[in-house]
């Protein structure tokens, strides 16, 4: 038996900022918006409504959760995002219009390109695309 990755947790000061940014980057939509008893906001695939339940691979959901604590270092855990429908450079001007910056971790000239989002958790934009 196995287990299947169908979530990722990430501490946060503003939650709903933080969703609606990834709801944009990833074409996902807010399955849960924090309202009830722990205040965590919870954005997923929009067609994949509960991974949980399906059978094999599942596009992960994300969850964001308040902190008092702001980030201080380099992630050690990082999403990497793949465009599907244009090319990196476009990719990446769309998320820096979204709100991401430029992050340097040392990566020195790479094909990838790393971004950070509005609250500094480095993510990398791959180069090649994929479905």
């Amino acid at each position: 038996m196995t287990s299947k990755f169908t979530e990722l947790a990430i501490d946060c000061a503003d939650p709903d900022g933080l969703a609606r940014f990834w709801c944009a980057v990833l074409g996902y939509e807010v399955h849960d918006d924090g309202d009830g008893d722990d205040g965590i906001v919870t954005i997923g695939s929009p067609m994949v409504p509960d991974g949980k339940t399906q059978r094999g691979p599942v596009p992960p959901t994300l969850t964001f959760a308040h902190v008092p604590e702001g980030k201080t270092i380099k992630n050690r855990l990082h999403l990497d995002v793949n465009p599907t429908d244009r090319e990196q450079d476009d990719e990446v001007r769309r998320l820096l219009d979204l709100g991401a910056r430029h992050a340097d971790v040392g990566q020195g000239d790479e094909s990838w390109v790393v971004l950070a989002d509005p609250e500094g958790n480095e993510f990398c934009v791959l180069g090649g695309r994929r479905p």
